[in-house]
């Protein structure tokens, strides 16, 4: 067992199996967002039972700073958060000390073009980040971002692809012809598919009719949950085998439960890490563990359980 610094522990032969050629003492994953910017929070979060870590996106060139806020609403969370302000080359010397220590660290990774993507993805990959996830579906981008097409979405994994053998995942959103992005990005090399990132959404002072935050903007917690795990269930029900790493409103053990069950390989956290981070973290991790525990069975036994049945 690992002892952590606020004297919990974490099992490390635990086997949730692999994801990006990752092996997971735990499918709960920290997705990527500004709390996985920073060096220090990436270990404590590994300390309080993560079994994976997404990196904040790293891009190339993020733009300026000081337009990132956050707005919590009752069914989750609104934000305007785009990439990391570190430079590219911190970094890498970041996640190369990741390597070097065995840390299973997931780099999000996003640029401009395609061409730029996979310049970067080379780079990152040099520094020994052995898993990707291409966050090319941010809606935050000024402009709202581009339209997240089949084609687009083929254009970038293949820059990647053809550039790195390092296993990588496409962050993607449910939403219009979905299935046709998951087929583009599989069809281009894509390892594995993350489901959701986060979607439109508005929120309005109703006493003024001011719209908060100045515009619509990425949405993302508990009132997505039931959208996603839709979307996750009619996939693999209609015969989707690709690995799929679930996000969108885990709170706590069951959450984790039901995403397995309709078919994900691993789920990701984050939204409620805005609240007491690592305590929020390790509630999951250990109270998933007991869920499990008091069941007597294996993570392999929950995934697909719910479409095996159906």
């Amino acid at each position: 067992m690992t002892v952590t610094e606020e004297g919990g522990s974490t099992p490390e032969g635990a086997d949730a199996g692999q994801v990006l050629g990752l092996r997971l003492t735990s499918p709960v994953v920290v997705g990527s967002g500004l709390l996985t910017d920073q060096e220090r929070n990436i270990r404590r979060l590994f300390e309080g039972g993560a079994g994976a870590v997404v990196t904040k996106t790293i891009h190339p060139n993020p733009g300026p700073s000081g337009n990132e806020r956050l707005l919590r609403l009752p069914t989750g969370m609104l934000n305007s958060t785009t990439y990391s302000r570190r430079s590219v080359d911190d970094w890498c010397a970041m996640l190369r000390r990741f390597s070097d220590d065995g840390l299973p660290v997931i780099a999000s990774v996003h640029a401009d073009s395609p061409a730029e993507l996979a310049d970067l993805a080379e780079r990152v990959t040099a520094s020994g980040s052995g898993a990707l996830e291409l966050g090319i579906s941010c809606l935050n981008e000024e402009g709202g971002g581009p339209e997240d097409t089949p084609e687009r979405v083929a254009a970038y994994t293949e820059a990647v692809r053809q550039r790195t053998s390092v296993p990588f995942s496409v962050k993607l959103a449910i939403g219009e012809r979905v299935r046709e992005r998951i087929d583009a990005a599989m069809a281009s090399g894509a390892d594995a598919i993350t489901l959701s990132d986060t979607i439109v959404g508005l929120a309005v002072d109703a006493d003024t009719g001011e719209v908060r935050l100045g515009g619509a903007f990425g949405y993302s917690g508990p009132g997505i949950k039931p959208l996603v795990l839709a979307e996750i269930f009619g996939l693999r029900r209609d015969g989707l085998t690709v690995p799929v790493m679930a996000s969108g409103g885990v709170e706590d053990a069951a959450d984790v439960a039901e995403y397995l069950s309709v078919g994900a390989d691993a789920v990701q956290v984050y939204t409620a890490l805005h609240r007491n981070m690592h305590a929020t973290l390790r509630g999951i991790r250990r109270g998933f563990d007991d869920w499990l525990a008091a069941r007597g069975g294996t993570v392999a036994d929950l995934v697909g359980r719910s479409v095996k049945r159906s």
